[in-house]
């Protein structure tokens, strides 16, 4: 095998179409769920009456939003990551370059690690790509030799784990919020606090700020949003600082960890490479959509119910989320796959194909269009907007990923991060343009 051959990135005919199609789905999907943080002060993803009193319509996408997509694009988009370690791998070990696949996995992943620094930092602060590139180096090469069953049941223990910090965190705030109302009650009697009781206030404050965001949060950060772009990098900067260190590790891990390794057996047991029975893809359908969507709906409506009472939000919220959002999400992809196989709406499926090939370009692309519309150094449209007029961008920003993807790989082997970032994991400059018949 040449050195060259045995180095270099996949190719076109070693693609699995089925991957790249729930890829591309996953990755359009995700958006209607990052246009808020793009787009909107904290609070609303939680509660559509966050920021005022709203239209029924609003309050209508928002739970749709939580139901269909609220975690489940972005468990797919994780799966897949993972099932991309095992293709990889896989690949450079079947060219004879067993010896050196550690090199390239490392290498892709650290050059990962500091796109998402720098899209973290200079762009916008939800960024995934370090926390995937993180994550994949502590965790994921391991495993990749790994049975199917043990992947599944591995990702499904971390989920486990995962539950057990917010049952922890559940319990927490309980006693926290009785803490706090008994400090309210002795303040109010006209007793003097003491730092202990002070502190619970305060911490019970930020609690329901979560889904009850003040009015004063709200303005800071719509004017930081606004300004200049200093003012956007300062505030990218005190988030990613929480999110990249402190909720990481806080078992902020467990979700995409979770979902990787699950994505690494799923692949492996060909299901994400669209192999298994019609029958079986249906199956999955069936239970996935017949458990999610109706606890999904149960989630929402419970909060929203108790006027999203924070002890209510966040037991419903978040208890059964990774159970709903798996169900869920392996539903969708069973849909997308059951069209692959049947042929059916093969324009749209080729469309999502190609956005899946090119989906880190689509990603931070998609985050460069949002920036200038959102941010002060674009058009300042950051609060402005309610979610039902966010859906229209939305729906812009998919038709430009769907009509531009497959034009660009009509005249390009890769888009061009993904050269970029094959480029540098390679240490060679990788051939761009494709051979013109």
């Amino acid at each position: 095998m040449e050195p060259d051959l045995a180095f270099s990135p996949v190719s076109q005919q070693e693609r699995i179409g089925a991957v790249d199609t729930v890829r591309g789905f996953a990755l359009l999907g995700i958006l209607t769920m990052n246009i808020t943080a793009f787009a909107l002060a904290e609070g609303i993803d939680f509660n559509p009456y966050a920021h005022g009193p709203t239209s029924t319509a609003n309050a209508l996408i928002w739970a749709l939003r939580f139901v269909l997509c609220d975690g489940k694009m972005r468990a797919l988009f994780s799966m897949l990551f993972g099932a991309g370690v095992i293709l990889l791998t896989g690949r450079a070990e079947n060219r004879g370059a067993a010896a050196q696949a550690a090199d390239i996995f490392t290498r892709r992943n650290m050059w990962l690690v500091l796109f998402g620094l720098i899209h973290a930092y200079f762009l916008w602060f939800g960024d995934v790509l370090y926390i995937y590139g993180v994550t994949a180096l502590l965790f994921l090469y391991p495993c990749r030799k790994l049975s199917a069953r043990t992947l599944i049941i591995a990702g499904l223990a971390v989920l486990a784990l995962s539950l057990g910090w917010r049952i922890k965190r559940f319990e927490d705030g309980v006693h926290l919020a009785q803490r706090a109302a008994a400090a309210d009650a002795a303040a109010k009697s006209g007793k003097a606090l003491t730092d202990d009781q002070k502190k619970d206030q305060t911490d019970w404050h930020h609690r329901v700020e979560f889904v009850h965001p003040d009015q004063k949060t709200i303005d800071e950060q719509n004017s930081k949003m606004r300004a200049g772009y200093l003012s956007v990098f300062h505030l990218n900067a005190s988030l990613n600082l929480q999110f990249q260190s402190l909720f990481y590790y806080r078992f902020g891990f467990c979700d995409p960890l979770a979902m990787m390794l699950i994505g690494m057996g799923l692949l492996r047991a060909g299901f994400l490479s669209g192999q298994l029975s019609s029958k079986t893809y249906g199956l999955i359908v069936l239970a996935g959509y017949g458990i999610g969507l109706p606890l999904g709906s149960l989630m929402a409506w419970i909060p929203w119910r108790s006027g999203f009472d924070p002890i209510t939000c966040y037991k419903w919220f978040f208890l059964p989320y990774d159970f709903q959002r798996l169900c869920v999400a392996l539903a969708h992809a069973s849909v997308l796959l059951l069209l692959v196989r049947a042929g059916a709406v093969p324009s749209l499926m080729k469309r999502l194909g190609a956005v899946g090939q090119t989906a880190l370009s689509n990603y931070l692309g998609t985050t460069v269009i949002c920036a200038i519309l959102f941010d002060g150094f674009g058009f300042k449209l950051f609060g402005k907007l309610h979610l039902s007029q966010l859906m229209v961008v939305v729906l812009a920003a998919w038709c430009v990923n769907l009509i531009v993807s497959p034009i660009w790989l009509k005249y390009f082997r890769f888009g061009p991060v993904e050269w970029l970032w094959r480029s540098l994991t390679y240490w060679q400059l990788e051939p761009m343009r494709r051979q013109q018949r």
